[in-house]
């Protein structure tokens, strides 16, 4: 049975939490003003200053979002366009200017869909067995945080660029401002996310405005690639603006919108577009000259992200996932596969573009199982290897393969597919959230989840992701040894892990789709 804290002094009013014994933590806090009305498609404000004690012992709203039957997702909150707020967990002894390491997670969900509420992310045991200071948080998704209306802005009514983009730098502000309160330092700031929310760690690490709010990244799956230009942004934008009935003209009414109609015509644009354009996502960041100003994975291979050390990886059967919920985000098919290669094929004709057949026959299996294998490349590995490579002529990186799956993933055929490792990072392996151990295996997944926090942790507060006592080191990435830790029941070091995929994909083709 939690206690209420101590009221702790933000830079906003004051807010209260709870204490269990073992963590301290504080929920649904405001960063930004709510975005209503005119603040719809609009980049994040303050909020405005309280003065009574804020009751911060429950999880604000979650953005409004789709329900999609092959992904159900348990949010943790209600939905509510309300939903700029976050949650911090400290250890028991955390005291206003304590200087813990701080780590703040960026929820995935293809940028449509989740929570920093969602149960699988509670930071209890992050925050207690690591002596850390864990944060989660919204930020706006789908149409109301990544369509992209700034080409249709007017002198009466203006739209910005990469809201969702915007909020979490919003948020990564309010931890730099209000941390300290929290017994966190704001100086020592560990971002990390998996899947849309690794697409925005490594966006962070492309965008100027970013700087100084963060001194390490961890991107765990990041769909780095998916990262498109503003043509392909209003395209976008008008293919919605149709199923709403508005014409480009009346952009502004947008803002009288109902939740209901606007998260509706998000899902079916969030379904036509992959089937439309394999191997594409509908709402992403925008390469907007301003806050984005270049695809990440080229500034990475110019040596022009942040220079900040990135653990970075992929687990070892992304796609896996993808095709047993017979989700079309990803071309998991010959079919699509093929619709994809042609696609890239006619959009940038001077590439020297491998037949798909020829690439296919670099992968072991049979042809269904050779597509899986590539829809994994294609959408995490490739962009992860590009990322590495680049990125560590400027700053120290990790790079990890997690292969380990317990007997109902075999079973299932999915093994180590997209998200597998998520309950191993947050230590809540077996929780309500988790079906991990519903077969068994408690006690070498246990052993791994252990491993796995120990260096995610001790990157966070010491800067080098060492193992528990006796484990092995893992040494940095670099083009000559191309070392790579890889995570199973027993972890080993392997170097270039990624020859088979570099030989068969040769040259890069999909950086900047």
């Amino acid at each position: 049975m939690a206690t209420l804290t101590e009221a702790v002094e933000t830079g906003y009013g004051p807010v209260q939490g709870g204490d269990d014994g073992r963590v301290k933590f504080w929920k649904g806090i405001r960063y930004a003003a709510p975005p209503l009305g005119d603040l719809r498609f609009r980049a994040p404000e303050p909020p405005q200053r309280w003065t009574e004690v804020f009751d911060a012992t429950e999880y604000g709203p979650a953005c409004p979002q789709p329900v999609v039957p092959r992904m159900p997702l348990d949010l943790g909150a209600p939905l509510g366009e309300d939903c700029l707020r976050l949650n911090v967990w400290a250890p028991a002894d955390a005291h206003p200017g304590g200087g813990k390491a701080v780590m703040v997670w960026l929820h995935g969900g293809a940028y449509v869909l989740g929570s920093g509420s969602q149960p699988l992310y509670d930071g209890r045991a992050l925050a207690g067995a690591g002596d850390v200071i864990v944060v989660t948080f919204n930020y706006r998704l789908g149409a109301l945080g990544f369509l992209d209306l700034s080409s249709f802005s007017t002198g009466q009514r203006t739209f910005d660029s990469n809201i969702g983009l915007r909020d979490v730098l919003a948020a990564l502000a309010w931890v730099r401002d209000n941390i300290a309160a929290f017994g966190g330092d704001p100086a020592n700031v560990t971002i990390f996310g998996e899947s849309a929310g690794a697409g925005l760690v490594i966006s962070l690490l492309a965008c100027p405005a970013a700087e100084g709010l963060f001194v390490r990244a961890i991107a765990q799956s990041s769909p780095a690639s998916s990262i498109y230009d503003r043509d392909r942004g209003r395209r976008v934008a008008l293919t919605l603006l149709e199923k709403l009935g508005i014409g480009a003209s009346e952009v502004r009414t947008l803002t009288e919108v109902s939740n209901e109609a606007l998260v509706a015509a998000t899902h079916e644009v969030f379904n036509e577009v992959p089937v439309r354009n394999p191997g594409t996502l509908a709402f992403v960041p925008i390469v907007d000259g301003d806050l984005l100003p270049d695809y990440p994975i080229r500034l990475a291979q110019e040596g022009r992200l942040l220079p900040v050390p990135l653990i970075i990886g992929t687990n070892k059967n992304e796609a896996a996932l993808f095709k047993l919920m017979r989700s079309p985000l990803m071309p998991i098919t010959p079919r699509a596969i093929t619709s994809m290669f042609d696609q890239i094929a006619a959009e940038q004709p001077d590439l020297q573009l491998p037949p798909v057949d020829e690439i296919g026959s670099a992968y072991p299996g049979r042809h269904k199982s050779r597509v899986v294998s590539m829809a994994t490349d294609i959408g995490f590995r490739l962009p992860t290897m590009w990322l590495a490579q680049g990125h560590s002529s400027v700053a120290p990186v990790y790079l990890y393969r997690f292969d380990y799956a317990t007997p109902l993933f075999k079973l299932l055929l999915v093994r180590a597919a997209h998200a597998t490792e998520l309950p191993y990072v947050w230590g809540n392996l077996g929780g309500p959230a988790d079906v991990t151990l519903k077969l068994g295996g408690a006690k070498t997944a246990t052993a791994v989840s252990r491993r796995m926090q120990t260096r995610w942790i001790k990157f966070a507060t010491e800067g080098e992701p060492t193992g528990p006592a006796g484990e092995l080191a893992w040494p940095r990435y670099d083009e000559t040894g191309r070392s790579c830790l890889v995570i199973d029941s027993v972890d080993t070091v392997r170097h270039d892990v990624d020859a088979r995929i570099r030989e068969a994909w040769g040259a890069q083709i999909v950086s900047f789709r």
